[in-house]
């Protein structure tokens, strides 16, 4: 890695997913398909990373991930205060979360991470509008951005504007078709949303090969088959 370059590297492969993102520590609150998330201050070996926009590396134990990078500086005191509301939200502190996460996008109006989060966490506290501001303005500073797209297609199925999930979704997958949980996200939206089985099952089919040990997904898939005659 070079100068202020951060890489967010995510994880396809049979093992769970992990976000590992070099040169500082930023934690993303995942929500959209459980996903745990780890952190790691220096780069995955292995990953090769090219000069300019998102890419596809080889990583260890045979797993595929893709790289993103941007160039933000948060300074320390803001990743501290960032890394603390990030644990208050794993604690159900979720106001608490948004008045620290709210001062560090003040101090940080540029940085995504911090965006994606309070989004969380208005969403956890019942306030859409807030959460739909935030994660349009990490789109803006990001488009299509990955976590954020994925957080912002579910916060559309959940008021029902299930058109315009349907299309952040599909716009995330053409940028970066390696981000599973989109692919799952998707198919459930197609399944159950939508009346849509073809979507849902040729959705489950990529998310289940780069996640095999998913056996939910395994069983939704088997029954979409079943239900097509297959």
């Amino acid at each position: 890695m070079q100068g202020n370059n951060r890489a967010l590297i995510w994880l396809s492969g049979p093992k769970r997913m992990t976000i590992w993102l070099s040169m500082m520590t930023l934690v993303f609150v995942l929500s959209g398909c459980a996903a745990k998330a780890t952190i790691s201050e220096t780069p995955t070996p292995n990953a090769t990373v090219k000069d300019q926009g998102p890419s596809v590396a080889q990583l260890q134990n045979g797993q595929q991930g893709f790289i993103i990078r941007e160039n933000p500086i948060m300074e320390s005191e803001s990743k501290r205060e960032f890394e603390h509301a990030v644990s208050m939200m794993k604690d159900g502190k979720n106001d608490k979360a948004i008045e620290l996460l709210a001062k560090v996008i003040e101090r940080q109006p540029g940085v995504t991470a911090p965006y994606i989060n309070i989004a969380i966490a208005y969403m956890r506290t019942n306030k859409p509008e807030q959460a739909e501001q935030n994660l349009k303005t990490a789109l803006g500073l990001f488009p299509a951005h990955p976590v954020a797209s994925n957080e912002y297609g579910l916060l559309l199925r959940k008021a029902g504007r299930f058109k315009e999930a349907r299309e952040v979704y599909e716009k995330e997958i053409t940028r970066f078709p390696e981000y599973l949980p989109v692919h799952k996200n998707l198919g459930i939206l197609c399944d159950l949303y939508l009346s849509d089985p073809v979507c849902a099952l040729k959705q489950f089919e990529i998310y289940s090969e780069g996640m095999p040990s998913d056996s939910q997904v395994k069983t939704w898939i088997a029954e979409l088959r079943m239900r097509a005659g297959h």
